[in-house]
């Protein structure tokens, strides 16, 4: 019985994950003051993306590739020149929608300081669904909800200034959590913490993502970041160069570093032994699958 139960939620789960949330087509986007007359900045170019349910994304690209342009595309906080972008089927330029995309995509920017309205923490985290008319009780049981997922229910009385750089970033992720979206889209949010803040963050969005089915689409410049996503989405004036995951997408060591942008370090390491001869395998992420790889290359030298 517990196997049959296993399987059933597993393929629940990959069910869920073959629909899409966020479909992107032949989209751009210009920068103009006035565009009609073929003035300003294409910051996007001819894009396609397909984001399924369930999915943990991160896009990366360097300074003005795009990719902030990007997120901002994915719940109608801009609108594209060419192109649709569609979230749940729904065209994010239909303004009588607009709310509805909202609900289903939030956003979570670079600084948390500029998302915190609410005096203490349990207020900032109740603001959008008060904005959205949800019942007062039923607003008291996401913020307690929000407040747990992101693991900082003991901080709800406190002032969020109070709180570390983090901390304030979880407290503007529960404030989205709130909200109850299908998914969450984060810009640059973990660039202005340390790496205590960073990995604290990250934790967070991968329990969401993995618990609670929560699409995360994450917007960084952190190749350890990066390696942790399902997926890697690579930006590169105005267009996507490369798509797949991390393993794929990493083994393309010089293409990557051509783009201006790192990889991991055990992933270069690697890349440089194996200029040196050493057979090895391409697209290795972390120190720990790095250690046994070369472990047992040691264990088998006659």
């Amino acid at each position: 019985m517990l196997i049959t139960l296993s399987l059933i939620l597993y393929l629940k789960e990959m069910g869920n994950m073959s629909e899409s949330i966020i479909k992107v087509n032949d989209v751009s986007y210009i920068y103009s003051s006035n565009i009609s007359e073929g003035r300003g900045v294409k910051a996007l170019s001819g894009i396609n993306a397909e984001f399924k349910k369930g999915q943990f994304i991160v896009v990366i690209g360097r300074n003005g590739s795009g990719k902030s342009t990007f997120a901002r595309l994915l719940n109608a906080l801009l609108l594209p020149v060419e192109g649709v972008v569609t979230v749940n089927g729904i065209d994010t330029r239909d303004e009588e929608k607009v709310w509805e995309i909202r609900r289903s995509v939030g956003m979570v920017f670079q600084n948390p300081d500029n998302q915190i309205v609410g005096t203490i923490v349990e207020e900032d985290v109740a603001f959008g669904p008060e904005n959205l008319g949800i019942p007062t009780e039923e607003i008291k049981t996401r913020v307690a909800d929000a407040l747990e997922a992101v693991g900082i229910s003991d901080y709800s009385k406190f002032a969020p200034h109070l709180l570390s750089g983090g901390q304030k970033q979880r407290v503007a992720i529960a404030g989205i959590l709130a909200m109850k979206p299908e998914c969450i889209v984060l810009d640059e949010a973990t660039s202005m913490l340390d790496p205590v803040g960073r990995k604290e963050v990250m934790k967070v969005l991968k329990k969401l993502n993995k618990e609670e089915g929560i699409t995360v689409i994450h917007i960084t410049h952190h190749m350890d970041e990066a390696s942790m996503a399902d997926r890697v989405i690579i930006v590169d004036e105005g267009k996507i160069v490369l798509d797949g995951p991390p393993k794929e997408v990493f083994s393309n060591v010089e293409v990557v570093k051509g783009l201006g942008l790192d990889v991991p370090q055990v992933t270069e390491l690697f890349n440089e032994l194996k200029k040196e001869g050493f057979q090895l395998p391409d697209g290795v992420l972390s120190v720990d699958e790095a250690f046994n790889i070369l472990a047992d290359i040691i264990v088998r030298r006659p």
